[in-house]
Formats: structure tokens, C-alpha cells, sequence
């Protein structure tokens, strides 16, 4: 098992190593110049060098580059541009918005997701069946932006129960904070919940057939018993895969919700510092976001040994 752990991280350190490489790079040769977007194209030469010089941008593209990792590991995230605040307060601010709203999108996705996978296989050629797949495909076609715009329009223009955008945030009390969260929750999870109820409910199918299933209905278990003891969890393998890579797009699917809901979370926070072209700002998210990425998929590695301890064994 230390083996497997060991081989686990030395892969989550390249990963986010080579990811903040590329997010860098990628940056750097964009057409442009954050000097020049700030002061405009009236500005004095003097003035525009000047603030070259106070950015930073006038040293080598290495040099940058371990600056930034550098400061990011010892908690100096920058400077904004924009705001002219430490982007670690900046970032600290919205994560309070889109971890819980990612959390929430998850755990909604989860518990739809591995509840009619369960139903539609245990009831499989049935309407149940059918209903349950009508879903899904209708889930995976429907962009969640616009599905999150008919939310607005009858839960909260026509019926009135919840807010049309906007957060409270948590010192207005629990209830409002996530009452503000809820619509925007279920536009996320509604497409991930359609994927991850095929994926269950194919691979709760497959499992199914096996011997050692027969061999406990044989021994007096019942449907129901046979599912959760024995099914279940022999299943679960690819269904953590999904929900791994589904983390990684309910964290992009943040950026186009929270504009759509006018949320003040990190997707908004990155969308703006686009436009404003604060590089410092979107170096940082996008590095916070593929970080994030990176420790989920990590932890679904560490889910596999716990699910099933022969995987660790085999790669030790």
C-alpha cells in the first residue's frame, strides 16, 4: 500500500507541476500587455515602463515563473492589478462561495446519480428503466447555463421561492446563504447526474451477472440485501473514475453559472480578471482551480485501494 501512495503523489506533484508550466506558458505568449491595458494607449512612454518595472514584467519569463511558484507555496499570491489588494485575500473571499457550491452540486449529483442508476438496474426492461435512461439523455443534452435560466424563470420570476442571483453571503444566516445556492447547484448537477446514473446503472448490470451474486441470492439474501451488500460496492470503480472527472467539470461549469446567477465566487472572479487582463489574478485561479483537480483525482486514486485493497496490492 506505501508503495501505491507513494507512486500516487510522485504523479499528483508532476501533474500539478507540468500544469503550472502550461498555465504560465500560456499566459505569457498571449497578445498583449497588462501594463498597456491598465494605463490605456494615451499613456506616456515613461509611465508605461514604470509600471513594467513595478509588475515585474521586465525580467526574464524564468525568473517570473519561479517567483510565482515560489510565492504561491509560501502563501504570496500577488498583488491584483485591478483591485490593488492581495489576490489571497481575493481568492479566500470567493472560495467561500464555490466550495460550497461545488459540494452541494456534488453531493446532489451523487445521490441522483447512484439512486436511479440502482432503481433502473434492479428494474431493468422496465418503464422504471426506460423512464430513468429518457432522463439521462434528456439531462446530457441540456446545457446547464440555459437550464439554469428556466430555473430562474419558474422557481424564482413565477413561483418566487428562491432568489434570482445575487449571494447574501454566510453572516446573513445559513438558510439564505444556501437558499442562494440551491438553484445554481442543481443547474450543475443535473447534466452530471445524467452521466454518472448511465454509468451506474451499466456497470450495477454488469455486476450483476456475476457468480458470486447468484451465489448470494442462492444463499437466501434478498433483491435488496444483494444490491447494497454485494452489488454496490463491486461497482463503485468506475462510478468514483466519473465522479472524479465530474468534479473537475462541475469546478468549470462555476465560471458560466456564476455569471449566469450573478454569483461573487471564483468563476466570476477569473471571468472579470480575464477581461481586465490581470494576469496575476488568473495565473492564480487557474492554477488554484487545476490544483483542486489534481487532490480530487488524487483522492479518488486513495478510494480505489479503499474500495478494493487488490488494486493497491497490484501496483505494489
Amino acid at each position: 500500500m506505501s508503495v501505491f501512495l507513494a507512486k500516487r503523489f510522485a504523479i499528483f506533484v508532476a501533474t500539478l507541476f507540468g500544469a503550472s508550466v502550461v498555465i504560465f506558458l500560456a499566459l505569457e505568449i498571449l497578445p498583449g500587455d497588462p501594463a498597456y491595458a491598465i494605463l490605456g494607449a494615451d499613456a506616456e512612454p515613461s509611465a508605461y515602463e514604470a509600471l513594467r518595472r513595478e509588475l515585474g514584467l521586465d525580467r526574464p519569463a524564468v525568473d517570473r515563473y519561479f517567483s510565482w511558484v515560489g510565492g504561491m507555496l509560501t502563501g504570496d499570491f500577488g498583488v491584483s492589478y485591478t483591485y490593488s489588494v492581495p489576490v489571497s485575500e481575493l481568492v479566500v473571499e470567493r472560495l467561500a462561495l464555490t466550495v460550497p457550491l461545488a459540494v452541494i452540486a456534488m453531493a446532489l449529483t451523487v445521490v441522483a446519480a447512484v439512486g436511479l442508476g440502482l432503481y433502473a438496474a434492479a428494474h431493468h426492461n422496465t418503464i422504471g428503466d426506460w423512464g430513468v435512461m429518457v432522463f439521462s439523455q434528456f439531462g446530457i443534452a441540456l446545457p446547464n447555463f440555459w437550464f439554469g435560466i428556466l430555473l430562474i424563470l419558474f422557481f424564482s420570476v413565477y413561483l418566487g421561492w428562491f432568489p434570482s442571483g445575487g449571494f447574501p453571503g454566510w453572516s446573513a444566516g445559513t438558510w439564505p446563504a444556501l437558499k442562494s445556492l440551491l438553484l445554481p447547484a442543481v443547474a450543475l448537477a443535473t447534466v452530471q447526474a445524467a452521466i454518472l446514473a448511465r454509468v451506474t446503472r451499466s456497470s450495477v448490470l454488469e455486476t450483476i451477472r456475476e457468480d458470486y451474486v447468484r451465489t448470494a441470492r442462492a444463499k437466501g439474501l434478498t433483491r435488496t440485501a444483494t444490491l447494497w451488500r454485494h452489488v454496490l460496492r463491486n461497482a463503485l470503480i468506475p462510478v468514483v473514475t466519473i465522479m472524479g472527472l465530474q468534479f473537475a467539470n462541475l469546478l468549470a461549469g462555476t465560471i458560466v453559472i456564476e455569471n449566469v446567477f450573478f454569483l461573487p465566487g471564483l468563476g466570476r472572479l477569473v471571468f472579470q480578471a480575464i477581461a481586465n487582463r490581470d494576469l496575476v489574478v488568473v495565473k492564480d485561479v487557474v492554477l488554484l482551480l487545476a490544483a483542486m483537480v489534481v487532490i480530487v483525482n488524487f483522492v479518488v486514486d486513495l478510494a480505489y485501494a479503499v474500495i478494493d485493497p487488490r488494486l493497491g496490492a497490484r501496483d505494489a
